[in-house]
């Protein structure tokens, strides 16, 4: 397919050919001559550089051909950054991260050439112009940013990008016969080459940010693009799945950031990739933690963590929602519609819906608080350290956060029943979705609940309950021993509740029996139920596969509940979910096996589970981690509380129905 760009993605290719020599930065860092350079290393990058210019110049014309250049443009420069990215985890991280989204954004690109026809070439010419000025500041950035060396290292690539920027606004100003930027353009141009003969190179930064701030504050802006071009997060708020990837890692950043205070730390600084941890951990409600929360955070970084927790389980679209509706302010169709499929509920319910959510949810926390405070101040604690002991456990608990201000989580509380209770009907009411924790009442006096509802309460039941029998039969003589019968029960109940991605242990899991292990792995991926702060393929995913299994070894050709019938997509998308869960976790398993190869095997599936399945559980292998491990466990942890499933919807850009009916295949499976 060959098209014309429209005006807002035309501004693309010239951002995309002024960032074109980007692959030569890496080459810069402690080289100080290119023959200190490896081969390949030369090599890729400079394929890359090429790739990414071809990019810019096909996207638009061929765009499967531009895809596939973008790609190998991508790649490219992850391979030249390789060095760096083994050197330090946090540009394994970060570079992981974009080349993933670029990755996402290059398969989800499409063309439409419908609206070429209302510009003129003189307005993409412009277009590009503009892009590409603006595209000169990053490389600077990047370049202080890595601290490269003066010869052949980023003030070539900053002059290379001018120099494309430059020509850029000259091939306008020719098309509109402006001699003033033609003047300034070529001032540019001569001014990056008068700094290179005369060996002048480190005035190169100064030189091109003046020349593409003058460039970029001077250019007119083309009425056409001005007319058809949207704000820059449309892309990212008209999409369920891009809404929620960007909020979760919005929310990581600022608590990254906030844990990075000095006010923070107790006796330290804490470094970046165990604050990035601790606060990816407090979003996505995991519980996993590299740093003892009461020794190592201070009041003011147990208090961020704890407003991690909440806004994560929370979720912070359906909080700025509720409160722009208590403003009397409106969000756009759009972003309703957004919202709407997020929280599984209609268009015109959205609202109502959200503050349900918010009511149920600081109605359980403040109860659970208020009972718990009372059993840590008649237990000993001061009035103060009572109540804040007791928000801090009961917001967590609901969450499913599994964070707690003590060191040993909940082990010395192993014989209370009180606290054991409380915190796992927290956990369980937190752990669905509250239109399902409010017809529970109802389900248990026998009358008819909504099908979704039923599901997840069946299925719920069944896990607990088998969670709680299997634990007492495989650590009755084990994990369990020398506790008497009552404290027995209630342990392996609250065990068994803490398996749906909650986090908290009253025992210790390190010594739990092979069974048992097998056990867990199985309850935390399937973890909790739609709706709720829970993460796993939920219990409605396991409900409906076992379902469909229970109709095809029966032969029945259709699913039946309540004499409604479950639907193919259904079926297809529990199987998806299942699919993909599954995948996610082999990678994750695959990785931290490559590359912790000092921590037993057992450990790293179980801490792989638990991240995936935003669990918190660990049998000790978090500790052990380095800071590649660690950065592993944040994308795990991540991707389980946003979900594999959604991951994969960052590819499509909606539904795209069947144009045909075609004959059924005949496949044997048996």
């Amino acid at each position: 397919m060959k098209s014309r760009a429209s005006m807002p993605r035309i501004g693309i290719e010239g951002f995309l050919l002024a960032v074109s020599p980007l692959p030569l930065l890496f080459l810069s860092a402690k080289n100080n001559d290119i023959g200190d350079l490896p081969l390949w290393q030369l090599t890729i990058a400079t394929a890359a550089a090429v790739a990414l210019f071809l990019c810019a110049l096909t996207l638009f014309r061929s765009p499967r051909a531009g895809k596939l250049l973008g790609f190998a443009a991508a790649a490219g420069t992850y391979g030249a950054a390789f060095p760096h990215i083994m050197a330090s985890p946090f540009f394994a991280l970060s570079g992981t991260v974009v080349l993933i989204s670029i990755l996402f954004m290059l398969f989800d690109f499409h063309i439409f050439g419908h609206t070429a026809r209302k510009t003129d070439h003189a307005d993409r010419c412009l277009e590009r112009a503009w892009w590409g000025s603006l595209a000169v500041p990053l490389i600077v950035v990047l370049d202080i940013f890595f601290d490269s060396t003066p010869l052949w290292g980023g003030l070539y690539v900053i002059a290379m990008s001018l120099l494309i920027a430059q020509i850029l606004v000259a091939h306008w100003a020719m098309e509109k016969k402006s001699a003033w930027f033609f003047l300034v353009a070529a001032a540019g141009m001569i001014s990056v080459g008068a700094a290179l003969i005369y060996s002048a190179a480190e005035l190169i930064p100064g030189i091109a940010a003046a020349v593409s701030f003058t460039s970029v504050i001077s250019l007119p802006r083309s009425k056409a693009g001005m007319e058809t071009q949207k704000p820059f997060w449309e892309i990212f708020l008209s999409h369920p799945a891009r809404v929620l990837v960007v909020t979760f890692l919005g929310l990581c950043t600022m608590g990254t950031l906030l844990l990075l205070l000095p006010i923070a730390a107790e006796n330290r600084a804490i470094g970046f990739v165990d604050a990035a941890f601790t606060a990816v951990s407090a979003v996505c409600v995991t519980g996993l933690i590299v740093l003892d929360t009461p020794k190592d955070f201070t009041g003011y970084g147990q208090f961020f963590i704890l407003v991690l927790i909440q806004l994560g389980g929370l979720g912070i679209m359906g909080i700025t929602t509720v409160g722009l509706h208590a403003m009397g302010r409106r969000i756009s169709l759009t972003h309703e519609r957004v919202l709407a499929s997020i929280a599984d509920t209609s268009h015109k319910d959205l609202v109502h819906s959200l503050i349900t959510i918010l009511k149920f949810t600081f109605a359980a926390e403040g109860m659970g608080a208020i009972l718990l405070t009372f059993i840590f101040y008649t237990a000993g604690d001061t009035a103060p350290q009572a109540v804040w002991r007791g928000i801090f456990t009961a917001v967590s608990a609901f969450c499913n956060a599994g964070f707690a201000l003590q060191s040993d989580s909940l082990m010395s509380w192993h014989t209370t029943p009180a606290v054991l209770h409380i915190v796992a009907a927290l956990i369980i009411f937190g752990g669905m979705a509250p239109a399902t924790s409010l017809v529970i009442p109802g389900w248990l006096a026998g009358r008819r609940v909504p099908i979704p509802a039923r599901i997840a309460l069946t299925a719920s039941m069944v896990l607990l309950f088998l969670g709680t029998v299997f634990i007492l039969a495989f650590e009755w003589g084990g994990l369990l021993a020398g506790l008497s019968v009552s404290d027995k029960i209630q342990n392996a109940w609250f065990q068994s509740v803490t398996l749906r991605t909650a986090g908290f242990n009253s025992l210790d899991i390190a010594a739990i029996a092979h069974p048992t292990f097998l056990l867990m792995l199985v309850f935390m991926f399937i973890g909790g139920s739609p709706g709720g702060t829970a993460g796993g393929i939920k219990t409605t995913t396991i409900g409906i596969l076992a379902m469909t299994f229970f109709a095809n070894i029966t032969n029945r050709k259709e699913v039946i509940l309540q004499n409604r019938r479950i639907s193919a997509v259904t079926v297809f998308r529990a199987v998806t979910i299942v699919a993909a869960g599954l995948l996610l976790w082999f990678g994750v398993v695959l990785m931290l096996e490559v590359t912790q190869q000092h921590i037993p095997v057992r450990d790293l599936i179980f801490e792989a589970t638990s991240a995936l399945g935003t669990v918190g559980l660990s049998t000790g292998a978090t500790g052990l981690l380095d800071e590649i491990g660690k950065i592993v466990i944040i994308i795990a942890m991540f991707c389980g509380r946003i979900g594999p499933v959604t991951l994969f919807m960052l590819l499509s850009d909606g539904q795209r129905p069947s144009v045909s009916r075609c004959p059924d295949a005949k496949i044997f499976l048996t």
